[in-house]
């Protein structure tokens, strides 16, 4: 019995040597499970949404089989626009994207390999010294130049780029990632494409709203149009729904309860040009932080919803069609919805909205956010304050005025277009200032204040910008207040309307339309201060060149109307935003005592004792002026600090605010600095999708690091804090503290929670 036993077992372990020798025998590699994790890890920071590097979107199947294109979607100053190219929106499988001229990085070219594989071996060949300073050849960020050779130019790129491999200048693949991948791609590079589908308690969900916007009837119509175009950049997650599963309204050909057949317009409010129907689809692919615009529904929204546009004695007697007319003026195409539920719609989630302008596609680039600040609040009216909410005269004169340009995209007509919008909007500005001249000076009573929504900080990172909840960091230089007008016209201007694969005509046109909304906001804020301070505070926002500016093409504001408000007379806008904080309470969602400390102790309650030292010594660092803070001019925008301690860890947003003279203008913004005035702001979290830079810091270790970055007066002193606490890009742990960033936002706040993009990370 025993030498069967040992004979049998004998046979078995010669089976199992054979098999593991024959590579034929290997388990086969499935792009679900082992590829689309390294390229998660590794590629996806770079290569996803419409800035990835030549168009390869490696956060799915259907991105890495499209392949790559010499086409970029951002270019500011080609005179015609381009076909769009958006990922399972404007073609769909291999073949489809060949026609709209992508190339394959997957497909073997003769006898040479796929050009992933080439590229890849490039980078895993010629590694770069650990955690040492690329050279200064290789270009990053916005100026880089995206070469996107094809399989055939590969030779000569490699050549004369011999470190730019991929990933970029990075911590590459490991071996065992890298054996995986080209182990993948030389079996032809097989894809199992598992989409994501509604769970039943999402369904159930998406059955109610779909049935809700495909209402029949022109007042049910009209309503769900509104919807859909307030809508369609949202990322919804439902309650009750599964972690992780996020769903987009589109315009499908076929009802609910049929495959979606997706209509795929330029804009979500040009003609779909047949029959359709508004439909919930999954969003595929890997969450990537930067386009990641949450919005969350369930029962009591679909009630809120119910109550606003439903439950009023109104009716659409016709509905609008599409096309410039109705593009350039939602206020005219949507005017039989009564304003009131339009503006509270936007007010209940107005973080969702600010971030969609501030946030979305438009606001990639330093041209897209030259005309704001660096750092401020956003502020709204409350709807019973709003003459064009409450008076209906009043409306009726407005409409006409409030149309937005960037329809007509006829590069030799740029200048008369936005002479002529430009005189619509400041004729609906003195419009506006003298119909508010006859109501009842402005208080605090007219500031909205319905939810944790009404308080909102911007922060301006250069070539990108974020949005969060509450009045974080130091009182800011402006302050923003929105009312219905020029809420929705920013939220047309710079997100329905604004085509990222337009014309220069069409970009230059809404771009310089967002400088009228800044001072715009500016000015409705002008408002609740002192009649005679208000031109000195405008003043000094528009200082040097801005005050060509002011004279070429902004209206006069009201300095003689008075005030409600009861505010130090020698500093009005410093004591406004005091006591604002003062009276907020539950509506300020983020509580600051590092940045606005006030006594002896500079921490939030409710953390270690050991994080609360932490952010005692790091308080040192914010709310200081460079010109006494000498390291600030060799910090960039948006540095994270990851704290390891004995009770855990945190991450910093240490936020570099630049001052300006102004930001009245696109181009020249260098000429308009005022380093010696730049400070700086932290924030526990993480607030940029666009790392600058990471430093890993024991607990311990931060008063040592505050004294070196406190005392640090030239390059040399800077580089040694990099090179005892920086992570540069060829750390061998680089991909595990800068996903760990992502990790702390899944920790902190999991519905937002997406891959970083690492583009515009830094060679300090």
């Amino acid at each position: 019995m025993v030498h069967r036993f040992l004979a049998a077992a004998v046979i078995l372990l010669a089976s199992l040597t054979a098999h593991a020798q024959d590579p034929a025998a290997s388990p086969a590699i499935s792009y679900t499970r082992d590829i689309q994790p390294i390229l998660t890890e590794k590629c996806v920071a770079c290569h996803a949404c419409n800035d990835a590097a030549c168009q390869l979107n490696l956060g799915s199947a259907e991105g890495a089989t499209r392949g790559a294109s010499k086409v970029p979607v951002y270019q500011g100053d080609r005179s015609t626009a381009v076909t769009p190219t958006r990922i399972f929106y404007d073609a769909s499988g291999p073949e489809a994207w060949r026609r709209k001229g992508f190339y394959s990085v997957l497909d073997a070219q003769g006898s040479q390999a796929a050009l992933m594989a080439r590229m890849l071996e490039l980078g895993h060949d010629n590694p770069l010294p650990p955690n040492s300073k690329l050279p200064d050849n290789i270009v990053l960020g916005l100026n880089r130049t995206n070469m996107c050779p094809m399989p055939g130019e590969f030779d000569a790129y490699a050549a004369a780029h011999k470190h730019e491999g991929m990933p970029l200048a990075v911590t590459g693949l490991t071996d065992a990632q890298y054996a995986t991948v080209k182990r993948w791609i030389a079996a032809g590079a097989p894809v199992d494409q598992q989409a994501i589908q509604a769970s039943p308690k999402e369904a159930a969900q998406i059955a109610e709203w779909e049935a809700l916007l495909n209402r029949p009837g022109s007042t049910e119509a009209l309503v769900a149009r509104w919807l859909y175009e307030h809508l369609f950049l949202a990322h919804i997650y439902f309650t009750g729904g599964e972690p992780g599963h996020f769903f987009q309204w589109v315009r499908s050909r076929t009802p609910s309860g049929q495959p979606i057949d997706l209509i795929a317009t330029r804009r979500p409010d040009d003609d779909p040009g047949s029959v359709f129907y508004y439909r919930l689809m999954a969003v595929q692919g890997v969450i990537v932080h930067k386009t990641h615009i949450t919005y969350p529904m369930g029962p009591a929204k679909l009630a809120r919803v119910k109550q606003l546009f439903y439950s009023g004695d109104w009716h659409a007697t016709a509905l609008p069609g599409y096309g410039p007319r109705h593009r350039a003026n939602p206020f005219e195409t949507f005017q039989a919805i009564p304003a009131v539920a339009r503006y509270q719609f936007m007010l209940d989630n107005a973080e969702y909205f600010v971030r969609t302008f501030i946030r979305g596609p438009v606001c990639r680039g330093q041209i897209a956010t030259d005309v704001i600040r660096d750092h401020f609040w956003a502020l709204f009216q409350e709807p019973a304050r709003d003459r064009y909410v409450t008076d209906a005269a009043y409306r009726a004169k407005a409409t006409p005025l409030l149309e937005m340009p960037g329809q007509d995209d006829n590069v030799g007509s740029i200048l008369s277009l936005w002479l002529a919008y430009r005189d619509k909007r400041n004729a609906y500005e003195d419009l506006r200032r003298d119909a508010y001249a006859d109501m009842p000076p402005p208080s605090w009573a007219t500031l909205w204040a319905g939810n944790d929504n009404a308080l909102l900080t911007i922060f301006r990172h250069f070539d990108s910008a974020s949005v969060n909840k509450g009045l974080i960091g130091d009182v800011p230089t402006t302050m923003w207040l929105f009312d219905y007008p020029l809420l929705e016209r920013t939220y047309y201007q710079l997100a329905v309307n604004f085509d990222v694969y337009g014309n220069v005509a069409h970009q230059a046109q809404t771009r310089l339309y967002f400088d009228l909304i800044r001072n715009g906001a500016e000015i409705n804020f002008l408002r609740l201060m002192p009649a005679d301070k208000r031109g000195k505070l405008l003043d000094s926002w528009y200082q040097n060149s801005g005050k060509v500016k002011m004279w070429l093409d902004y209206q006069k504001i009201d300095t003689s109307t008075p005030s409600g408000m009861q505010l130090n007379e020698h500093d009005p806008k410093r004591d406004f935003g005091l006591k604002l904080i003062q009276r907020a309470g539950t509506l300020n969602a983020s509580p600051d005592p590092i940045n606005r400390c006030t006594g002896a102790y500079c921490s939030r309650t409710g953390i270690s004792e050991e994080f609360k030292n932490v952010e005692q010594s790091l308080s040192r660092l914010v709310s200081r002026p460079a010109a006494g803070l000498k390291v600030i001019d060799r910090l960039p925008e948006a540095t994270m600090l990851r704290i390891p301690g004995k009770s855990g860890r945190m991450v910093y947003s240490l936020l570099r605010n630049r001052a300006h003279t102004n930001v009245a203008f696109l181009l020249g913004e260098a000429y308009r600095y005022v380093p010696g005035l730049d400070s700086l702001t932290l924030w526990p979290g993480v607030l940029s999708s666009y790392p600058n830079f990471m430093f890993n810091v024991p607990a311990d270790q931060v008063p040592a690091f505050v004294d070196a970055l406190e005392q640090s007066r030239d390059q040399a002193s800077f580089d040694k804090i990099v090179e005892r606490w920086g992570v540069r890009r060829t750390n061998p742990q680089f991909w595990d503290f800068f996903h760990d960033l992502s990790t702390y936002i899944q920790e902190t706040e999991p519905q937002e929670a997406g891959v970083l993009d690492m583009n515009r990370y830094e060679n300090l």
